[in-house]
């Protein structure tokens, strides 16, 4: 997962709402989202990375949503564990516990972003954080391979649309979903002058640069849109993608915790 945008209680009637991109090679083998049992016995709805295993996000039966982004450096560093684990075990731990997990181990997963968000508010840890563990509160945000909040182009784009339309939106959770996924398709690139310098080269900054990133071999795979309603109805978007951004399966899933 490379983009996310999420609002927290910027609409009365769907007080959570994530739209994100996850990419990634087109080679790695990867389960469509559907609902599964984890290694800690709890019921998840995710899609699956068939390689190392775990999910770059998960979605809980009472509506609580966990993902998990990349940190994007120079080198390349393998931890001991897939970073794939991390929005289970937000899923399955408290906050608290979580946090003294991760903290006693801090080389245990190579760079990661781990949001967790509820209709009220949430939770944002970065190996990479000077002062790890910081409570999300209402307000409109965005996270990339970098820091949560960190102004690239691209998270600014998508903050500012999502965010826009969020506020905009009427009780149909169907139709706010349609007008979402657009916004997560903008394969437009940052000018060079806009461009972060994370030691990967300006070729790879450029095609990196978009919102929806667009390749033969590496790219956005998968858009997800999540919105949990202030009754409880939580609906779910999952739209595949192939290469240079071929639309493959659509799924769709929506229940009321």
């Amino acid at each position: 997962m490379c983009l996310i945008a999420f609002a927290v209680g910027q609409n009365p009637r769907f007080p959570l709402v994530v739209a994100a991109n996850r990419d990634e090679f087109f080679r790695r083998p990867t389960a469509g989202m559907d609902w599964w049992q984890d290694s800690h016995g709890q019921k998840v709805l995710a899609g699956r990375d068939l390689e190392s295993g775990g999910t770059w996000l998960a979605i809980s039966p009472d509506g609580q949503v966990a993902a998990v982004t990349n940190v994007r450096e120079g080198s390349t560093e393998s931890g001991r564990h897939s970073r794939g684990e991390l929005p289970l075990l937000a899923l399955a731990r408290p906050r608290e516990e979580l946090q003294h997990h991760l903290n006693s181990e801090p080389g245990r997963y190579a760079g990661f972003n781990l949001v967790s968000l509820a209709g009220s508010g949430g939770w944002y840890y970065s190996n990479r954080d000077a002062h790890p563990g910081r409570q999300v509160f209402r307000g409109m945000y965005g996270l990339s391979n970098h820091l949560l909040q960190t102004p690239w182009p691209k998270l600014l784009r998508l903050r500012t649309a999502v965010g826009h339309c969020v506020e905009q939106a009427g009780g149909d959770a169907g139709a706010l979903h349609q007008q979402l996924i657009p916004l997560l398709q903008d394969n437009s690139p940052a000018p060079d002058h806009e461009l972060p310098d994370t030691g990967v080269g300006i070729e790879t900054e450029r095609f990196l640069s978009a919102p929806f990133v667009t390749g033969e071999y590496y790219g956005t795979r998968a858009t997800t849109v999540v919105t949990v309603s202030r009754e409880g109805e939580i609906h779910v978007t999952e739209q595949s993608w192939g290469p240079f951004g071929a639309a493959l399966e659509r799924r769709q899933f929506s229940w009321q915790r």
